[in-house]
């Protein structure tokens, strides 16, 4: 029996999946979690076969919580976003799988099963995009900074929480913006998004 753990913030795509998944005669949901905080505390609570991650979750998302988990069950994270960056970035992370939500349940059970086995899976189309992709031209700084934008913050409270002074985050982020080609950190920080890069 393949025990899994799955995480899923949607509730209904959560349910459903749990409940094809636990049609199959060889895998078994033992818990399910609506943010990777909470999944990696049930990968330990419950030290399952395999842990089936969405990709963006509140709080801790799949490729964080594989990060955090550090290889003590293989992740197989599942998008309805699969962006070129974020596959290098996952798989960086230690995932054994990425698939996107359009994947049937049999054929995640399939694939839950060759990774159960050892082995490895990685959508083709995902595959093949990220390989066309460009590089990130930014530093890990900026993209760290472009995150917090994102995430709506300020300057003040940007330059706070990473300890810089206000002068050098702006520095920061116009750097990202003409390496971006764009007039304003907010569309740094979407393009960094929709590339994957953060």
């Amino acid at each position: 029996m393949i025990r899994v753990v799955l995480a899923d913030d949607e509730d209904l795509i959560r349910g459903a999946l749990a409940a094809l998944l636990d049609l199959e005669p060889d895998v078994s949901v033992v818990a399910q979690c609506g943010n990777g905080a909470e999944a990696v505390r049930a990968v330990r609570e419950h030290a399952p076969d395999i842990a089936v991650l969405d990709l963006e979750m509140p709080e801790v998302d799949g490729v964080q919580a594989t990060r955090e988990l550090g290889g003590e069950v293989p992740v197989v994270l599942v998008t309805r976003h699969a962006r070129p960056g974020v596959l290098k970035r996952a798989l960086e992370a230690g995932i054994r799988g990425f698939v996107p939500k359009t994947t049937p349940a049999s054929r995640l059970a399939a694939i839950l099963r060759d990774v159960h086995d050892g082995g490895r899976y990685i959508d083709p189309e995902i595959a093949a995009s990220a390989l066309t992709s460009g590089a990130c031209p930014l530093t890990d700084r900026e993209l760290e900074l472009l995150t917090h934008t994102l995430q709506g913050g300020t300057i003040a409270t940007i330059a706070a929480e990473v300890h810089l002074a206000p002068g050098t985050v702006r520095n920061y982020l116009s750097s990202a913006m003409t390496k971006l080609g764009v007039s304003t950190r907010h569309e740094a920080a979407r393009r960094a998004w929709q590339e994957g890069w953060i």
